[in-house]
């Protein structure tokens, strides 16, 4: 079972032209909650700006934040991962990259979410389920029965078979092989 990014990204991103101040984006994380802001060029996301951003390149040296454009400070060029990418490509992509959120871009290259580590955090107890349930299925008899919902039909049965390597029920089994 592959995960997508799509399925566990963060909907929605807020941007800011890149024209707008520090002092700009630094009110708006503040009442998002958020800890990046996307910026944008003429309509299309061009860079990125976070919190850290903000504090290395603009408080640590003394600038002014009501002075200081994005543009200016943004990290570019944009580092980002399909909605239709999995969650392995995009952990791959976090660590390669060394930051800590991805934008995600939807089959036209529209802007339509964020995925950080934090959302990769919340489903990779799920994921440790899913590689467990995988490994026992590998090692069971193919005519042992075990409980669960048929990769066929969908339906739940307590008699449940591995066949090409799902679990599925008599019927959808035995239709399988007709």
């Amino acid at each position: 079972m592959e995960i997508k990014v799509g399925q566990c990204m963060t909907i929605g991103v807020y941007t800011l032209p890149a024209d707008k101040t520090v002092q700009d984006a630094s009110k708006l994380l503040k009442k998002t909650g958020v800890g990046s802001v996307i910026i944008t060029q003429k309509g299309k996301a061009k860079g990125i700006i976070t919190e850290r951003d903000i504090v290395c390149k603009v408080v640590a040296e003394g600038k002014d934040p009501k002075k200081v454009k994005l543009k200016n400070i943004m990290s570019r060029p944009l580092k980002v991962i399909k909605a239709s990418d999995t969650v392995e490509t995009a952990a791959s992509a976090l660590r390669a990259n060394k930051v800590k959120r991805l934008p995600v871009l939807d089959k036209k290259g529209r802007l339509v979410g964020i995925i950080t580590e934090g959302d990769l955090l919340r489903v990779y107890p799920g994921i440790v389920d899913v590689i467990l349930e995988t490994a026992s299925l590998r090692d069971s008899k193919p005519n042992e029965y075990m409980a669960g919902v048929c990769a066929s039909c969908g339906c739940f049965s307590e008699e449940l078979r591995m066949d090409q390597g799902k679990l599925k029920c008599d019927e959808c089994i035995e239709e399988s092989e007709i």
